[in-house]
């Protein structure tokens, strides 16, 4: 497992080590001793999510406050998203930047995302499953989130404006400048 520290410190993006043969693959997704070692973070996972999307959904950007608040360990299972963090901790040096990768099912890799960060992502594929570790249960009194087009945060989402597909509840997100932080 290569564990590599993105621009947003305390997000990593981890890619597994894949062992392929004429059967087809094995890896290990998460290991928690190796991870610890590699960035002296513990994290106890206490719940699993789930979600399916169509090409062109965004998904985002959301987070959680207070004693809720989640790291999350997120992977594609099939397709390929554009998968963004966004430092919200506002004693951070990156505070309001981004960070984004491509993850898919080819590529297996997967990002770590601490909390104080949002986090959404974009379908770039036809469809694709999407999994997350949380460390941290989810309540919805806690929750926050920001409108996926923020102008101050500027993220290209890969999509064609036209191509973008918004729940409507995230349609009506704040700007970053008026999120509850």
């Amino acid at each position: 497992m290569k564990v590599e520290e993105t621009p947003l410190s305390g997000c990593y993006i981890i890619e597994p080590a894949v062992f392929e043969d004429d059967r087809g693959y094995f890896f290990e997704s998460f290991n928690h001793k190796k991870f610890e070692d590699a960035t002296g973070v513990s994290i106890p996972f206490v719940q699993d999510n789930q979600s399916q999307s169509q090409k062109g959904v965004v998904r985002g950007i959301h987070y959680q406050c207070g004693e809720w608040a989640q790291s999350k360990l997120v992977r594609v299972l099939s397709g390929k998203v554009l998968d963004v963090a966004v430092d919200l901790r506002k004693d951070s040096p990156t505070f309001g930047k981004h960070f984004s990768i491509v993850l898919s099912a080819e590529n297996k890799k997967q990002l770590y995302i601490p909390r104080g960060f949002g986090h959404g992502f974009s379908v770039i594929s036809e469809t694709a499953e999407f999994s997350y570790k949380c460390d941290n249960y989810y309540n919805k009194a806690s929750e926050g989130g920001i409108i996926y087009n923020d102008p101050f945060l500027g993220i290209d989402w890969h999509l064609n404006e036209d191509e973008v597909i918004v729940s409507e509840k995230d349609l009506y997100l704040p700007t970053f400048e008026n999120a509850k932080l």
